[in-house]
């Protein structure tokens, strides 16, 4: 194995100038099986709209890993990335289920409905660990409670390893945590600046299903009052240097959406491959 290097794929994609693509999977064994030996940068076990479980959860992570793929790449990074989606939404102020997904391993967390920048500070500081007031970066305040063998185990670290890298970035260089928090209401429309400041977030995502339900065009994405919003959240993220995460990504909008400038590209299962080839195309 070569010395340690970048171990979450969608940050070193990110940081190779490159538009890593995601694709969302139930936390399963046998789709953890079908993802581990795909082409994307990564997949995001979707959990806010299907059963929160840890177990099923610790199975479909290490069905994910693909160890032949990572021997060949000389590398700790997993060939597949794996990020969750939790259910609490922002206003729940929750933090436990982010720390039971970051306790088996995962490299990213979303967050839903974040509309405000108390909540987006509550997503960060529950990915992080409690340390003492003069280190560096101290703020957000960790919230992570100290159990972190399973995580270590899973990232082939050390547990004091694993301290080194537990962290969010980009606040941290060397983190290898992603927080990602979804912007899906006007509420967090009319916050957005705020939320874009809070450090340590490291991508936001347009949730268009819920907030085209709030404008009063429930899925009709290309809607313009839907569309003009989307577009007002993107301008706003990338003025802010925030990179934007796009959730419906196709082999028929890719070319769009890659030209409008999202960062992280997520696509459904069943459109994973025909999505990945046209984008791989378009890059």
């Amino acid at each position: 194995m070569q010395k340690i290097g970048r171990l979450n794929g969608i940050i070193a994609a990110i940081e190779d100038g490159r538009k890593p693509t995601m694709a969302f999977a139930r936390a399963e064994r046998e789709e953890a099986v079908q993802f581990g030996i795909s082409q994307l940068d990564g997949i995001l076990f979707e959990m806010e709209h299907t059963p929160f479980s840890a177990s099923e959860l610790r199975d479909a992570l290490q069905f994910l890993l693909n160890r032949r793929r990572m021997v060949e790449a000389g590398s700790l990074r997993p060939a597949v990335t794996p990020f969750v989606r939790i259910p609490a939404n922002g206003a729940e102020m929750n933090t436990w289920m982010a720390k039971q997904v970051l306790d088996q391993g995962v490299y990213g967390v979303v967050f839903p409905h974040i509309a405000t920048a108390d909540q987006a500070r509550n997503a960060v500081a529950a990915c992080r660990y409690t340390r003492p007031k003069d280190a560096p970066d101290f703020h957000p305040k960790g919230l992570r409670g100290d159990a972190p063998n399973a995580a270590a185990r899973y990232w082939g670290l050390t547990v004091p390893e694993y301290y080194a890298r537990a962290d969010v970035w980009p606040l941290v260089a060397e983190g290898e945590i992603m927080v990602v928090v979804m912007i899906e209401s006007v509420e967090a429309m009319e916050n957005l600046a705020e939320i874009l400041a809070v450090p340590g977030v490291g991508a936001i995502m347009i949730g268009e299903g819920d907030l085209s339900q709030q404008l009063g065009f429930p899925r009709q994405y290309e809607h313009p009052v839907v569309a003009e919003a989307k577009r007002k959240i993107l301008a706003a993220a990338k003025q802010a240097g925030m990179r934007v995460a796009h959730p419906h990504v196709t082999s028929a909008n890719v070319a769009k959406v890659i030209s409008e400038g999202y960062d992280i590209l997520f696509t459904s299962p069943s459109r994973s491959y025909a999505t990945l080839e046209k984008a791989k195309s378009l890059m």
